[in-house]
């Protein structure tokens, strides 16, 4: 692994999901000009893909195959928001819905799902450098990057943002309903067998629970300055 990204420094952030590791990372990528790999996205593709083909969300060698040869984009727009593209089609919206994130938490446990993405994950690593999010980051995508953040929030705190994220967007929600989703996508992350949610032993533990987003994105900063001599 370390030649795929030998002399590109590498901040992995991790953590459940709600955490802010998004908003965050994307911070953070922008403050350095470095690349971001925004991996929940992935999955997320790949589920959508999937339904949109009409492909059972269990059918692991026909899920891996849609990963394989994903034809996506990132883009952004001038104001610095994300734009995704799956075959040449505007996504984003229609990704970032609960029921996305909830079929990407499914499809995320495949290790053939896993595997196809691995690689596709890793040629991100591109000087100047990458802000990698997700939640095997640090773990099992890029072991030897030399940052490496875990962020973690109380579930309720969780809830309350992804609620107020939904309702900013138009889309009506129900805060139990939403705590209890995230509840079980933890449990499923933290339990499958393939690259399970996990806190490296090397990462620096950040709870965002009473944290303002410019003060996690400098407390990053501050952490990558310090190890990266930059």
């Amino acid at each position: 692994m370390t030649a795929l990204v030998a002399g590109v420094p590498v901040i992995a952030i991790d953590g459940p999901s709600g955490a802010g590791k998004g908003t965050v990372s994307r911070a953070v990528a922008r403050a350095l000009g470095w690349t971001l790999l925004d991996s929940g996205a992935l999955y997320r593709l790949v589920a959508y893909a999937g339904r949109a083909d009409g492909v059972d969300l269990a059918d692991e060698p026909a899920l891996a195959r849609i990963a394989q040869a994903l034809d996506i984009r990132f883009e952004s727009t001038e104001a610095g928001g994300e734009v995704v593209r799956l075959r040449d089609r505007d996504v984003t919206r229609e990704i970032r819905t609960e029921r996305a994130g909830s079929d990407a938490s499914r499809v995320a446990a495949l290790p053939m799902v896993r595997r196809a993405l691995l690689d596709r994950q890793r040629r991100f690593a591109r000087l100047p450098g990458l802000v990698a999010d997700g939640r095997d980051m640090g773990s099992v995508v890029f072991p030897d990057a030399a940052v490496k953040i875990f962020l973690t929030a109380s579930a309720e705190e969780r809830a309350r943002r992804r609620h107020k994220q939904l309702k900013e967007q138009g889309i009506t929600a129900n805060l139990a309903a939403l705590s209890l989703e995230i509840a079980e996508r933890d449990r499923r992350d933290a339990t499958r067998a393939a690259s399970p949610l996990v806190q490296s032993a090397d990462a620096i533990v950040i709870d965002t629970s009473v944290m303002a987003v410019d003060a996690v994105v400098e407390r990053i900063l501050g952490i990558a300055r310090e190890r990266l001599k930059f």
